[in-house]
């Protein structure tokens, strides 16, 4: 509970409409006494308790013209709230944090996890299949950024599914040890983590992969007749007009213009753009545009369809992991 919230409860249980009144501007005088290292919390309990139960009787003696003297005084019988033991001051911002973001900490700890765990999943088995010793490390990295977007193209969802989080908030007993109140927070924190898996696959096969195979020697590329077709592609356009090729363009360039409106500056109008292209800012342009994700999906499901590396219908797992959260975000907003 903050300063503010104890000095707004105390007045109002004691009917003291002035002081309620005031709550935020006692706090904020509270907290430069007694917090001046500005780590957001009270670390010397005693320092509040002097300040408090001091301050009336010191008043009253002093006067009521004399509060600068008054806050001199309290200040010199304050004890230092800097801990001199950089090791021990460290372990108390550590446990102070852990014990008010406990919640949080543990999520984004399970969610950094899945998407290493993926990655890496992905990744090693790419290494170990014929295509490596043509592209190399390169379809490694494409491969696995590909697996943690598959995740998180399918968990962003969940946050902004309402009735879901309400259901599971209160009906439940995740609400307990699962942040349900920050899903916007977590909505946003996903999307950072697609940005990073479309950075990752979209770079890797454009600037590594593609040119790798277009320059292997005969002999280097007649295991990939299987996946690429015979004869061997012969340009860079080859796979820019494929069907992989144009979705995930057309994909990339979607996600940017939504990503880009959904940003504080443009959400919230303090971008001025000049005439007619000041309409690209405000909230309606970020609601809009982020229904552009519906375009986004269609073409997500057919790109991981249409793979060059997996012939096999069992193995495209992106319509399978990404209908369920689909149909759940559409009953969720229904």
């Amino acid at each position: 509970m903050s300063a503010e919230q104890i000095i707004s409860l105390s007045a109002s249980a004691n009917k003291l409409s002035k002081i309620q009144e005031q709550a935020e501007e006692y706090a904020r005088l509270i907290m430069e006494e007694l917090d001046p290292n500005e780590l957001g919390y009270i670390e010397q309990i005693y320092n509040l308790e002097m300040l408090l139960l001091q301050a009336p009787s010191q008043s009253t003696r002093i006067g009521a013209t004399n509060s600068r003297n008054l806050s001199q005084l309290l200040s010199q019988n304050l004890r230092p709230t800097q801990e001199p033991n950089p090791v021990r001051r460290w372990y108390q911002r550590t446990k102070y944090f852990l014990e008010d973001n406990w919640q949080r900490v543990w999520v984004m700890a399970l969610w950094l996890c899945a998407c290493a765990a993926l990655f890496t999943w992905k990744f090693i088995q790419y290494r170990q299949r014929a295509v490596y010793h043509v592209m190399g490390y390169c379809v490694c990295v494409a491969k696995g950024g590909a697996e943690t977007l598959k995740f998180n193209m399918a968990l962003i969802l969940l946050p902004v599914c309402r009735n879901t989080v309400t259901w599971l908030r209160t009906k439940t007993m995740l609400g307990k040890i699962v942040p349900f109140d920050d899903n916007l927070n977590f909505h946003k924190v996903i999307a950072v983590g697609i940005a990073v898996g479309v950075g990752l696959h979209a770079i890797s096969h454009l600037t590594c992969d593609f040119p790798r195979l277009l320059h292997a020697t005969n002999a280097e590329y007649e295991p990939m007749k299987h996946f690429f077709g015979d004869p061997r592609p012969n340009n860079y356009w080859w796979f820019v007009k494929g069907t992989e090729g144009w979705t995930g363009l057309v994909m990339v360039v979607l996600m940017a213009v939504a990503f880009t409106l959904a940003t504080p500056w443009f959400r919230r109008g303090r971008v001025s753009l000049p005439g007619p292209f000041n309409r690209l800012t405000g909230f309606n342009a970020f609601w809009y545009s982020h229904h552009l994700f519906v375009i986004v999906y269609i073409l997500f499901i057919v790109h991981g369809y249409f793979l060059y590396l997996s012939k096999k219908w069992y193995k495209r797992t992106v319509r399978n992991q990404n209908l369920l959260p689909l149909a759940s975000h559409h009953r969720s907003i229904h």
